[in-house]
């Protein structure tokens, strides 16, 4: 009977697999990410997140003070009478210009050092023991960073409010300027991740990183410059109308991969225009030819270019791991 109960237990036993219990099961949310969770526990309960957000507000603040005063005055000088309207759209315009500085130096500050902070802190390798795959550690990274450069510019939005107290301005110019720098923080944000995995120090992903920052945000407009130059004494109004829209698409798709050319030629197309879409313009020849507002193109290059990064990012973590 002992030996007939022992057979029917063994039989009747269940079949152990080990494996079932360490099986990694990729996240199907977001949320379900561990690196995001941590990255935001650990930024949020240390004083250096309030701390940005308090002088990025201050400086933000004191110029928006300062753009104000500078634009009641010269509105005074040249009319007699301030224009309101003017006040607000200048107003509204500057307070989004050293928005888009500040942004474009905070947003791959947080970026920079993800895996090379890793490195130098010796917790690299403990990180990799993790059943994470390289894409939800990349993604993770790079979300949390985002979250709080989202936080950044909606702590903003009431700045840039005060325009409406005079006019000129439309809700429509303040969520294309948010969905502008938004894409230009991303794409800063993950430059910064891709240097970071290829760099084994901090400190040279930060350079490098800001290299191609201040090349885009500054570097860029001066090449725009020489090349609008270049073609406006080239041009005379007197080519062919396959020549002019060469031209005009030439010089559009320069000036929409900067991120200041392309706010201020939205805005002028939406305040002339009347549209966020598609419009005609008129060449000297009187054909018209249909045209984009620059934000659409823009966007779509920036995130081309943030997927590039990205998936370079990745690969490069691939390696590492060999």
């Amino acid at each position: 009977m002992e030996e007939q109960a022992t057979q029917t237990t063994i039989e009747t036993a269940p079949e152990h697999k080990p494996d079932r219990k360490f099986r990694y099961m990729p996240p199907q949310l977001v949320t379900d990410n561990p690196v995001i969770l941590k990255e935001l526990r650990g930024r949020m309960r240390g004083a250096r997140a309030f701390n940005v957000l308090t002088i990025y507000l201050f400086l933000l603040g004191t110029f928006t003070s300062l753009i104000y005063v500078a634009a009641s005055e010269s509105a005074v000088s040249i009319g007699g009478q301030a224009n309101v309207g003017e006040i607000g759209r200048t107003l509204f315009g500057g307070v989004v210009a050293i928005e888009m500085v500040l942004v474009s130096f905070i947003a791959p500050a947080f970026t920079s050092g993800a895996i090379s902070g890793e490195r130098e802190h010796q917790t690299y390798d403990l990180l990799r023991t993790t059943l994470l795959p390289s894409h939800s550690l990349v993604l993770g990274k790079l979300l949390s960073s985002m979250l709080y450069v989202v936080l950044l510019l909606t702590a903003a939005i009431p700045l840039q409010s005060i325009a409406f107290f005079f006019g000129g301005v439309a809700e429509t110019e303040l969520i294309l300027s948010f969905v502008i720098l938004l894409a230009t923080a991303l794409l800063f944000s993950t430059i910064g991740i891709y240097f970071s995995t290829r760099a084994r120090r901090t400190l040279s992903a930060s350079v490098l990183t800001y290299s191609v920052a201040t090349f885009i945000t500054f570097g860029l407009p001066i090449i725009i410059g020489s090349v609008m130059i270049a073609l406006g004494l080239w041009y005379n109004g007197g080519q062919s109308s396959g020549a002019q829209k060469v031209l005009l698409y030439v010089i559009g798709g320069v000036l929409c991969t900067n991120p200041a050319a392309t706010a201020l030629l939205t805005q002028y197309v939406l305040l002339n225009q009347r549209t966020i879409g598609a419009f005609s313009y008129t060449l000297t020849n009187g054909q018209q030819v249909t045209l984009i507002s620059p934000w659409i193109p823009f966007t779509i290059i920036y995130l081309a270019l943030t997927a590039v990064f990205f998936v370079l990012s990745i690969r490069r973590m691939g390696k590492l791991e060999e």
